[in-house]
């Protein structure tokens, strides 16, 4: 198996140094990850680098638009399908694949892994001991939960599965799968623990949370840590341990019970 990386010129705060789109060959025959937003110079960067294998399908982790926009056009031009697992803003997958079932390719099979968290719709796609996480999991970063109690655990239905490799949607590839999953709960945990202190010590809406705990995280950053903020919070209201107002917003009142 051959993995090459093909990284879209969509720096940013969201996407870091760009999308990863995963070309992945194998006994002349591909499928392609990711293809991202649609962006010339990228598509033809990605049909370059796919040349020289005859293509299955194209696959789609969640339906952001830094990840699967040009995944129709692209298949379309192919003669191949876009597969997801649900519709999205400017996404219309050919084939919707559930968990568990896997698209075929050069003797291999990419499987999908149901991942909900960073949105409902996320899935991961595993060949062998390695996996295509999306967002699910990123290099060199954390991630914007939409979800946390899925999240949480979406990220140990991962752990201990016999991994070797994570080749994520942003930042680079991660050769300690375990440890990485593992330091992403335990960062999730104690940034509860955190919250719950906030709000403990009177820290009443979800943006006095934010800047107590994320103190330290440069304020641009602020909004993305606040839908993590309200996920959590989400997730101890149902837990029963704080009282927030119903889809938390900056200015949201919280206490705890």
């Amino acid at each position: 198996m051959n993995v090459d990386l093909v990284l879209a010129p969509n720096p940013g705060l969201f996407t870091g140094p760009g999308t990863n789109t995963w070309v992945i060959t194998s006994r002349g025959e591909s499928v392609i990850i990711d293809p991202g937003p649609v962006i010339e110079s990228h598509l033809a960067a990605i049909r370059a680098t796919a040349s020289s294998a005859e293509v299955r399908a194209v696959l789609v982790t969640h339906t952001h638009p830094d990840h699967a926009p040009a995944a129709n056009g692209l298949a379309e031009d192919l003669g191949v399908p876009a597969i997801g697992s649900a519709a999205g803003p400017g996404f219309r997958p050919d084939r919707l694949i559930a968990d568990g079932e896997g698209v075929g390719f050069g003797g291999l099979e990419a499987v999908c892994v149901t991942t909900p968290g960073h949105t409902p719709d996320s899935v991961c796609f595993r060949v062998r001991d390695a996996l295509f996480t999306g967002d699910h999991i990123m290099g060199g970063s954390t991630v914007v939960v939409e979800e946390m109690s899925d999240y949480l655990e979406s990220l140990r239905k991962l752990h201990s599965t016999g991994l070797e490799t994570l080749y994520p949607g942003h930042g680079p590839v991660i050769d300690t799968p375990d440890a990485t999953i593992a330091g992403y709960l335990s960062h999730r945990l104690e940034r509860e623990s955190q919250i719950l202190g906030a709000v403990g010590r009177g820290a009443g809406s979800v943006g006095a949370i934010v800047i107590e705990v994320y103190r330290d995280v440069d304020p641009v950053l602020h909004p993305m840590a606040a839908m993590s903020v309200a996920a959590h919070l989400e997730k101890l209201s149902i837990e029963g341990l704080v009282e927030v107002e119903a889809e938390p917003t900056w200015e949201s009142e919280v206490r705890l019970r």
